[in-house]
């Protein structure tokens, strides 16, 4: 099974929250509606602003893994290099 790696801000060079998950589309719509509590409903990440896919769930939880230890600059710079105005990018895969 296939997994995402995505990111959650609450607006352009915002606040980041890096996550990994097997239906993205679900999630996604979890974290915009608020129906999950934790650190991106209490800063109202539901903005969808960078994600990858991946054929295999644990090539994505890797890639999560190390993506989180990285300074925020080079996370930053990931989301510049393909939405570099921080559009919702919700509407590009629930399609």
């Amino acid at each position: 099974m296939g997994g995402w790696v995505y990111f959650m801000s609450n607006g352009r060079d915002g606040i980041l929250y890096v996550g990994v998950m097997s239906d993205l589309i679900r999630r996604v719509y979890e974290h915009r509606e608020g129906l999950r509590k934790g650190f991106s409903k209490q800063y109202g990440l539901k903005r969808l602003v960078y994600f990858e896919r991946h054929d295999d769930i644990r090539d994505a939880i890797q890639r999560e893994t190390r993506i989180k230890k990285w300074p925020r600059a080079w996370k930053v710079r990931l989301i510049h290099a393909s939405n570099p105005n921080w559009d919702d990018l919700f509407d590009t895969i629930a399609a």
